[in-house]
């Protein structure tokens, strides 16, 4: 089997995103109940708590890169460049923290609502 690589899996996850986004578009089958949001938003929940993870490993990877001096800038402003991609990993694993606390409580709402007939 061939090994995906991680932009490869980022892509497939945009991808899945991108379905879900025109899934939930209008009711349908298994999209038509309370506990369909309920199931959504605990896996959302779960893709938003692994995010920190991964937007943290790919800081780790351009500071390592960095540090070894493999990196340049087609500008020449590589300090500004490496800076830049830092602060932004930086706000994005704070915004993915956010993200998935407030999908945890969305989730934790949905809990006890239910259909009405």
């Amino acid at each position: 089997m061939t090994q995906r690589t991680p932009a490869q899996h980022a892509d497939t996850a945009a991808e899945h995103i991108r379905a879900l986004n025109h899934a939930t578009q209008s009711p349908q089958a298994d999209w038509e109940y309370p506990g369909d949001a309920y199931s959504v938003v605990a896996n959302l929940s779960q893709l938003a708590m692994r995010l920190p993870q991964a937007v943290q490993q790919i800081r780790q990877h351009i500071e390592t890169l960095n540090v070894e001096g493999h990196l340049r800038s087609d500008k020449d402003t590589l300090d500004t460049d490496v800076a830049a991609t830092l602060g932004g990993l930086d706000d994005a694993q704070t915004a993915a923290e956010q993200l998935y606390a407030a999908l945890d409580r969305a989730h934790q709402g949905l809990g006890p609502i239910a259909y009405k007939e």
